[in-house]
């Protein structure tokens, strides 16, 4: 669990964040939350197998194809797929500090694998509703 100043910290920390399941389709959470995260200054890196142009940004099939290093994963996928992606995270090259399962997704499969890993989990939270919450809607 990550107490309020922790983070804070990791998303004051953060730089990159790759949106997994990233989507431009009006009205669906990803697209408001990936915008939001463009707007408060994030590099944002959409990750989508099929999709391409999300957001006008360059969109990556898989993490694997990201060739730089990525400080928080936001995932957008059923909770059966977080433990795959989980293991995707631990390929990379650079582990990002911050593993976040948007409102509604919860792994503890993933959580258990990332965990070990020294990277931080997040389960059951909007990124966009802690952001504004913990730094007033305003760039980090």
């Amino acid at each position: 669990m990550l107490f309020d100043d922790s983070l804070r910290a990791h998303l004051a920390a953060t730089r990159t964040i790759a949106v997994i399941g990233a989507k431009d389709k009006p009205g669906q959470p990803v697209d408001a939350v990936g915008r939001y995260l463009i707007e408060a200054g994030y590099e944002v890196l959409p990750v989508h197998p099929v999709r391409k142009g999300v957001w006008g940004l360059e969109t990556y099939s898989s993490l694997a194809d990201i060739t730089v290093a990525i400080d928080l994963v936001d995932v957008f996928r059923a909770p059966e797929h977080c433990p795959g992606h989980a293991a995707e995270v631990l390929a990379l090259p650079h582990k990002p500090r911050l593993f976040w399962m948007q409102l509604g997704i919860r792994s503890p499969e993933a959580g258990r694998l990332l965990a070990g890993q020294g990277i931080a989990v997040v389960e059951d939270l909007c990124l966009m509703v802690e952001h504004r919450r913990l730094f007033g809607g305003g760039i980090r």
